[in-house]
């Protein structure tokens, strides 16, 4: 589980790609003797599983692995070389939930359609894919590219988010523009309050 608050901005420094899978190789300022192999870490969005960690030029590097699942739902399968990501470490026992539960499990690839800066905020016209807009509310939790936020607003499959000054500045949020596609999750219990709600859409005859 995750809060979506980014933690680390990492760097991709490799990538092999096979059949169906595709590893990626991140550098980021995590300590490496905290990673341990099999540990699970979310990159702007999909909760990853580490298989490989070592040093190199003073930087810690982490390898990951993404199946055929991973890359067909996710934007994973246009990552490349230099690409930043939103980096947060599994949530621990113990640990302040300062964003919202977040699975890893990315829901599908949203598109910002505008962007408008207000001084140091910036606000962000989103368009959600149609089956998924339904779990989608006003001021309620949304995940984009790892990043827990509240939705402003909603028209249709459209939506938008503010981002502060602090959120701008310790993630990839500064570089997205009209266009950019982003990893989402909707929230987990508008997810399953739709799920128990279905019998009373459609009683059975």
């Amino acid at each position: 589980m995750f809060t979506g608050l980014i933690s680390d901005v990492g760097e991709i420094v490799g990538l092999t790609a096979t059949n169906d899978t595709k590893r990626v190789r991140i550098a980021c300022s995590y300590p490496h003797e905290g990673i341990a192999l099999g540990a699970s870490i979310a990159c702007s969005g999909p909760c990853l599983t580490v298989v490989g960690v070592e040093v190199q030029q003073g930087r810690t590097v982490f390898d990951v692995e993404a199946a055929r699942e991973t890359l067909e739902r996710t934007t994973l399968g246009s990552w490349h070389v230099g690409q930043r990501l939103n980096l947060e470490r599994s949530l621990k026992v113990g640990d302040e939930l300062g964003g919202h539960l977040i699975s890893g499990h990315v829901d599908g690839v949203a598109t910002v359609v505008a962007r408008t800066d207000y001084g140091t905020t910036a606000r962000f016209d989103i368009d959600a894919p149609a089956p998924l807009a339904r779990f989608i509310a006003e001021k309620g939790s949304v995940c984009l590219d790892g990043t827990s936020l509240t939705v402003n607003s909603v028209d249709g499959t459209r939506f938008s988010v503010l981002l502060i000054p602090h959120s701008l500045a310790v993630t990839t949020w500064n570089t997205s523009r009209t266009g950019s596609r982003m990893n989402i999750e909707v929230d987990q219990m508008a997810r399953y309050a739709a799920r128990l709600a279905e019998p009373f859409r459609h009683p059975a005859a």
